[in-house]
C-alpha cells in the first residue's frame, strides 16, 4: 500500500509502456544508465571517498579515471559495446573497477559468484557467449578451457596468471579515451544467473532502467542521504558477495549513485567486521541474519563503537525476533529493514518501512512505490486477501526475462508479473509474508508444512546459527519433518534432540515439530550465489 511510503524521498511517478506488453510505474525525473549514475556523482563530489579496502582508498575522481583508462584498455583488446564479459571476481576494489569500465565501454557485464566451479562457470560463458572473462589469479584453474566455451577469446587476470592477460597494464592504458557509450536505459547493463538449485542456471537480463529503479527503490525505503561537497555521505561495508544482486545493487550501485563509500571487506568473519563497522564509521550494511547472529555472539560487540551505523539491511531468511531484541538492546540507533526480492527483480520488492521491524516481524515488510505484488492460485486467479498463493511480482525493477532463453522467459512471465515461486499472502494493511518455496512446502499425512515457520521457531533456541528442514519420505504420511542445524561450539543443549523437540512443541502444532534432526558443526550448503541447497540437505539424509 503506498501510504506506507509517503514522506519517503522518491522522485513523481507514472506510468509508461515497457518490454511490449508491460505498462508499469515509473520515477520521473531517473537517471539515463548505470554510468550516468555514477558520473553524476562523481561530478558533484569529486574528492569524496568512493572504495575503501584495507589501507587502500580511492576518490570518485580517481575511481572515474581509473574505470575510463581500464575502458580504454578493454577497447584496445577488441571488446566492444554489447558483447558478454563475465566478472569472475571476489569482493575486492577491482571489481567495482571493471563493472564501471564495462559500464562506460556499453559492453554487458556478467559477474559470477567465486564458488562456482569450472563446469558451471563453463556453461555460463557458452550460454551467454561470452567474449572475455576477468578472473582472481588464484582461481584461474576454473577458467573454461577451449571448446568450453568457443566465444570466449580474451582472459584478464587481476594479478599474475598463466594463460591470461594481466588486468594491470590495462588500468594504467595512456590512450586517448573514448567517449562513454551512451546505452539505451532498456538496453542490458548486467546478466546475473540465478542459482539454479534445480537445473541449469537463467541469465536474468538486468537493464539500466531495472537497476535505476532498484538503486531508487533502496535510496527511499532505507532513507539514505545523497552526500553533497562538504558533507559526509553513506558509508556502506560489502560484506555480502559483490557478484550477488543485493551486493551489486543494494550496496555498489546505490553507494556510487548516493556519492557514498564502498568499503570492500573481502572475507566475512564476525570478529573483523565488527572492528571494520567500527572503524570506518559504517552507516549502512546489509547482511543476512547469521552474521547479525555471529556478531552478537562476539564478546567485542559489546563494547566496539558502532554509533554511526544507522541502517542494518537484511533478507534472505526471517530475523528472530530475539536477534531484534539484541540488536535493539545494543544499538539503539539502528533501525533494521526487512527486504525482500530475487535476481528476477533487480533486488528490492517488498521493503519494511522505517521502525516497523518489531511489530512486524512475521512479514517482509510492503511493496516498494513502484512494485506491484499479487498473490496467485495455481490456475492463475488472485486468491482473496490474506488467503496463500503465489507471489506474482511486476514494476519497473523486474528484468524483462532471461537471456536467449525464450522458453523460459515465457514460463515465468504473464503481462509483466514475474511468477516469483514463493508462496505467501499479504494482509489487509498490505504487509507480505512469505511461507515457503511451492517446491519446498511439505505436505505431512494431508497437512501443509511452511518451512520458514518452523525454521523461525529453531532459530529462536539460543546458539542457533542456521536452521532448514526438509521432508523426509514416508510410505504412510508422505513426508515427515527433518531439521538441519548449526549451533554454535559450546551452546548449552547443543545435540539435545529431545530439548530442541521440546523446544518446538511448546511454540509449534504437533504434526509440525521436527522428528529427527542433524546436528552441523558446519554451516549449511550454499551455492555460487549463497542461497541454501536443500536438495543438498535432502540428499544427506539418513538412510530409512
Amino acid at each position: 500500500m503506498q501510504t506506507h511510503w509517503q514522506g519517503c524521498d522518491t522522485p513523481p511517478m507514472r506510468h509508461e509502456a515497457w518490454f511490449g506488453d508491460r505498462v508499469v510505474a515509473t520515477f520521473r525525473p531517473r537517471p539515463a544508465s548505470v554510468g550516468a549514475m555514477f558520473a553524476a556523482a562523481a561530478q558533484r563530489t569529486p574528492q569524496a571517498e568512493a572504495l575503501v579496502c584495507g589501507a587502500l582508498r580511492w576518490s570518485y575522481a580517481e575511481v572515474d579515471a581509473a574505470a575510463a583508462r581500464l575502458c580504454t584498455g578493454l577497447a584496445a583488446q577488441g571488446i566492444r559495446a554489447g558483447e558478454r564479459v563475465l566478472m569472475f571476481i571476489d569482493n575486492r576494489p577491482e571489481f567495482v573497477l571493471v563493472l564501471l569500465a564495462l559500464q562506460r565501454l556499453g559492453a554487458i557485464a556478467v559477474p559470477v559468484g567465486v564458488r562456482e566451479q569450472r563446469p558451471g562457470l563453463a556453461y555460463i560463458a557458452r550460454q551467454c557467449g561470452a567474449a572475455a572473462i576477468v578472473i582472481d589469479a588464484d582461481l584461474a584453474e576454473r577458467a573454461p578451457r577451449g571448446d568450453e566455451a568457443p566465444d570466449l577469446r580474451l582472459h584478464i587476470s587481476v594479478g599474475n596468471a598463466p594463460g591470461c592477460q594481466p588486468l594491470a597494464p590495462l588500468l594504467a592504458c595512456a590512450d586517448a579515451l573514448p567517449p562513454p557509450h551512451q546505452p539505451g536505459e532498456h538496453d542490458v547493463a548486467v546478466i546475473l544467473y540465478t542459482s539454479g538449485t534445480t537445473g541449469h542456471p537463467k541469465g536474468a537480463m538486468l537493464t539500466h532502467a531495472n537497476i535505476v529503479h532498484s538503486v531508487l527503490h533502496y535510496q527511499a525505503g532505507m532513507r539514505l542521504h545523497t552526500a553533497a561537497p562538504g558533507t559526509p555521505g553513506e558509508r556502506s561495508a560489502l560484506v555480502v558477495p559483490a557478484s550477488h544482486v543485493t551486493g551489486l545493487v543494494a550496496v555498489i550501485l546505490t553507494m556510487l549513485h548516493l556519492g557514498g563509500c564502498v568499503v570492500v571487506v573481502p572475507a566475512f568473519r564476525a570478529e573483523s567486521a565488527i572492528a571494520l563497522l567500527a572503524a570506518e564509521r559504517i552507516s549502512h550494511a546489509i547482511m543476512v541474519p547469521a552474521m547479525y547472529n555471529l556478531c552478537l555472539m562476539q564478546p567485542g560487540f559489546a563494547t566496539a563503537d558502532l554509533s554511526a551505523w544507522r541502517i542494518g539491511g537484511y533478507g534472505g531468511a526471517p530475523m528472530p525476533v530475539a536477534t531484534i531484541d539484541a540488536l535493539a538492546a545494543r544499538l539503539p540507533q539502528l533501525t533494521l529493514v526487512n527486504a525482500y526480492g530475487a535476481t528476477e527483480t533487480t533486488s528490492p520488492t517488498t521493503m519494511m518501512p522505517a521502525g516497523q521491524t518489531r511489530g512486524h516481524a512475521d512479514t517482509v515488510g510492503v511493496p516498494l512505490p513502484a512494485a506491484r505484488v499479487k498473490v496467485m492460485d495455481d490456475d492463475g486467479h488472485e486468491v482473496p486477501v490474506g488467503e496463500t498463493g503465489e507471489l506474482w511480482i511486476a514494476g519497473p525493477m523486474v528484468v524483462p526475462g532471461y537471456w536467449a532463453n525464450p522458453e523460459a522467459t515465457s514460463a515465468s512471465f504473464t503481462a509483466g508479473y514475474w511468477h516469483s515461486g514463493d508462496l505467501g499472502s499479504i494482509d489487509a494493511d498490505g504487509y507480505v509474508r512469505v511461507f515457503d518455496r511451492k517446491k519446498d512446502m511439505l505436505n505431512r499425512g494431508g497437512y501443509k508444512i511452511y518451512s520458514v515457520e518452523v525454521e523461525n521457531v529453531l532459530m529462536a533456541w539460543p546458539g542457533m546459527v542456521e536452521a532448514a528442514i526438509v521432508g523426509r519420505p514416508c510410505p504412510v504420511l508422505g513426508e515427515r519433518v527433518h531439521a538441519f542445524v548449526h549451533v554454535a561450539p559450546g551452546s548449552a543443549g547443543l545435540g539435545d534432540d529431545a530439548a530442541l523437540r521440546a523446544f518446538c512443541a511448546a511454540r509449534l502444532a504437533d504434526y509440525k515439530v521436527p522428528e529427527a534432526i542433524t546436528w552441523r558443526a558446519e554451516p549449511l550448503p550454499r551455492n555460487a550465489n549463497g542461497k541454501l541447497m536443500k536438495r543438498l540437505l535432502r540428499d544427506q539424509l539418513p538412510a530409512a
